[in-house]
């Protein structure tokens, strides 16, 4: 079988030494030493002063939104996993969808400002597959209404644009940190920001407002991580460059091997000030019909791919279902591919064998 994820699993006799130094000290929890470890390390690797490790990249984007007391209208992108927009549901303020761009598949900044009403008051955008949003044009639309800006960029650990990390960009960048992730803590997310009264009153957020043990300043929540995710973390970022390349090296096959055919791929944008993350492996086929065929000789050789996106979060039950047609075309004809770091060669030759032979039948 050909799953679409594996999880990384780094040196299992390495995370064993760390299980043995949780045990002997008997903290497991509550900001323990681990995790004051992983956050000083992923601050240093990202080049950002402010990282707080979460329980996971749902609880990041709820907290980011809390902390910039977000309450009215949040533009936002119907491309993306349902938590970008249940978070902003949640939070009990009112999505506003803007629909993509049909090359990069991010929220259009073209189309923002015409969205933006008296009640607007943040733009919350995905950096969709790892690949850098145009955080300029947003930027400056956001200076110029007064808004805040979130990224979810639950895809963009390790990208780079013009020379810095994508989470510097934003009021507050949230990463999920789920095992699935090229980056992961098994479970787990963060909030980070270059504002350090910002991320001072998300630390409180994070664990229930609490000032000391008997005082409390605000509503908090429990969106603290274990020092067994931190000992994972820590552990995963010592192999990262190497599970980057990795990926790169899987991918680059994967546009090898599909050239010339009718398979498309989304467009990095400003390839030149980028350096990507390999981080998903998506491809657009001409049709959802063909997709679907496609899908399902994948299934008959027990290879499993993935309609991620699917479907456009402008049509699900809880919002005000605006159109946004280039999202709800996208996510008719976009597939994941299988992409880990255990994914072999062969693996991936045959993969795509299958995909050729049913595009040579359609």
């Amino acid at each position: 079988m050909i799953p679409v994820t594996k999880p990384y699993l780094p040196n299992r006799e390495a995370y064993e030494a760390y299980v043995k130094d949780i045990w002997q000290r008997g903290w497991l929890t509550n900001s323990g030493p681990l995790v004051n470890e992983l956050e000083a390390n992923l601050s240093t690797y990202l080049g950002i002063p402010n990282v707080l490790l979460l329980n996971n990249g749902t609880i990041a984007l709820q907290i980011a939104l809390k902390a910039l007391d977000i309450k009215g209208e949040v533009i936002t992108t119907p491309f993306s996993y349902v938590a970008t927009t249940s978070s902003i549901a949640w939070e009990g303020s009112k999505p506003v969808f803007v629909d993509i761009d049909p090359e990069t598949l991010n929220l259009d900044p073209n189309k923002i400002e015409s969205a933006i009403t008296p009640n607007t008051r943040a733009i919350l955008a995905t950096h969709v597959y790892g690949n850098p949003c145009d955080v300029e044009k947003i930027d400056a639309i956001a200076k110029k209404h007064n808004l805040k800006v979130i990224y979810d960029a639950a895809h963009a650990f390790g990208t780079m644009y013009k020379g810095k990390s994508l989470y510097a960009y934003g009021d507050i960048s949230t990463a999920s940190f789920h095992a699935t992730k090229l980056f992961h803590t098994i479970e787990g997310g963060a909030v980070i920001t270059e504002n350090a009264a910002l991320s001072a009153k998300m630390g409180l957020l994070r664990n229930f407002g609490h000032t000391s043990p008997y005082s409390f300043d605000g509503a908090g929540i429990n969106g603290k991580t274990s020092e067994f995710h931190a000992a994972m973390g820590l552990l995963v970022l010592k192999d990262i460059s190497q599970i980057i390349a990795k990926r790169k090296e899987l991918s680059d096959r994967y546009t090898d091997k599909l050239a010339g055919t009718v398979v498309k791929r989304p467009v990095i944008f400003d390839k030149a000030n980028t350096t990507y993350n390999y981080a998903y492996y998506p491809v657009l086929f001409p049709s959802e019909q063909i997709l679907l065929q496609v899908m399902k000789d994948l299934e008959k050789h027990q290879i499993y791919s993935r309609r991620y996106f699917y479907p456009s979060l402008n049509t699900i039950n809880y919002v005000d279902q605006v159109p946004c047609p280039v999202s709800e075309d996208i996510c008719t004809r976009v597939l994941c591919l299988p992409l880990y770091f255990t994914l072999t060669i062969e693996e991936l030759d045959m993969v795509t064998r299958v995909i050729k032979d049913t595009l040579s039948r359609n």
